[in-house]
């Protein structure tokens, strides 16, 4: 079984957690890095445009057209 996740996007929590929302529906398993999070957790600086989603290699197809679908509605 394959197990290797692809870096998809990166962008702030509120866009992460809308993007989550769009894979959720089409069934897409995902993993989310929030190094902001990570970093106030630790007392370290970053920027808050480094939330990081990934998805599985054998998804990206299918997830990189939610994203682009995403992308459109958010810039709409």
């Amino acid at each position: 079984m394959e197990t290797d996740y692809i870096k998809l996007f990166t962008d702030t929590t509120i866009i992460i957690n809308g993007l989550k929302i769009e894979l959720e529906a089409e069934g897409i398993p995902y993993l989310v890095k929030d190094r902001f999070e990570s970093a106030r957790l630790g007392g370290f600086g970053e920027q808050q445009g480094s939330v990081e989603i990934h998805v599985l290699q054998k998804d990206v197809a299918n997830a990189e057209k939610v994203l682009s679908a995403y992308k459109s509605q958010i810039n709409a």
